[in-house]
């Protein structure tokens, strides 16, 4: 009775939206977010708008003066600023306790180029990739890396999140305009071998169930026929199915776990995250990259992931709040 008289009283504010291409995702988990929580805490709706603006009650406010009304903030935030380190420095830096990673982690998860580092030095396979800078993008150099890499190929912003700005490319011309259009959100580029098999997803949670790093069960995803990818329009259209439990064989469920929980440590990640995977049924089983902040719609991967460990999302909070609160 004392605990839930006390959870009543924590302020808990919800961070949402953010001047990032992923800004209607961030609004649909933040409203997701305070409609749970709103049933246990004294929930406030902050809302940065696409100019970093950050508001209360529909009108502007400073950080300084929001965070003496919050206790700990819950970071619904995806993509540029809110899943970089930006806005994980504002936090620390005004000492306000707030959940999901830490600065310095987010910003490498964030990074394509430096996460698939820490990934490889931790024996965790990732696919054969390509660093590519902005004065990289000549006639000539095109011409030379279409003859060198493999192909198909997939071009990616190196630090974006939903699959923004990605490509699959099979042809020269295809491959020109997939790095033109992916400069339009990064100066530089990573450029991935395509690797035929299964899309697979797991999130994993810090200090849950007696395990340090809990690996939850794996999600068989299943683009929309229409999409060559899982690219962000079959992300979050009605055709995307996440099957859990997966149809994945045991051992492949328990290296995807595996994989998952040593990226989620690599990367130094804090309270929870979740990683997306390909199997391929010749070649094994790759981590394409982790999310340190992952959608958390009622429909989205990691809520059906949770829902299969009887964990709901009001109890998931719970836990991710307490451990920002303990200082963990």
């Amino acid at each position: 009775m004392i605990l839930l008289m006390y959870m009543s009283k924590l302020r808990v504010g919800v961070l949402r939206g953010g001047p990032s291409d992923e800004y209607d995702v961030s609004l649909k988990t933040g409203a997701n977010i305070l409609k749970h929580l709103a049933l246990k805490y004294r929930v406030y709706d902050i809302y940065v708008d696409k100019k970093g603006v950050w508001h209360h009650e529909g009108l502007p406010i400073s950080p300084d003066m929001l965070f003496k009304r919050v206790d700990v903030v819950v970071n619904a935030l995806h993509g540029f600023y809110g899943e970089d380190g930006k806005v994980q420095n504002i936090l620390d830096y005004h000492k306000v306790p707030y959940t999901g990673s830490q600065a310095l982690s987010s910003s490498i998860g964030m990074n394509k180029k430096l996460s698939k580092g820490i990934f490889k030095d931790s024996g965790i396979k990732t696919p054969m990739h390509l660093s590519l800078n902005a004065h990289d993008i000549n006639d000539q150099k095109i011409r030379e890396i279409f003859k060198s890499f493999p192909h198909p190929s997939i071009v990616k912003p190196v630090s974006s999140g939903s699959s923004v700005g990605v490509s699959v490319v099979y042809t020269i011309e295809e491959l020109r305009q997939a790095l033109l259009g992916a400069l339009n959100f990064c100066d530089e580029i990573i450029l991935e071998e395509f690797i035929n098999g299964k899309e697979a997803s797991c999130g994993v949670i810090d200090d849950f169930r007696g395990q340090k790093t809990y690996a939850l069960m794996p999600i068989e995803v299943k683009k929309p026929t229409s999409s060559r990818f899982f690219d962000y329009g079959s992300k979050y259209s009605s055709g995307l199915q996440g099957i859990c439990p997966s149809n994945f064989t045991n051992q492949e469920k328990r290296t995807i776990q595996d994989f998952a929980v040593r990226a989620h440590e690599a990367l130094g990640l804090r309270h929870y995250s979740r990683s997306d995977f390909i199997v391929s049924p010749r070649r094994g089983i790759y981590i394409l990259e982790t999310n340190t902040l992952p959608e958390l719609t009622e429909e989205s991967l990691l809520s059906k992931s949770l829902g299969a460990v009887g964990c709901s999302i009001p109890d998931f909070f719970d836990h991710v709040i307490a451990l920002a609160l303990d200082g963990k």
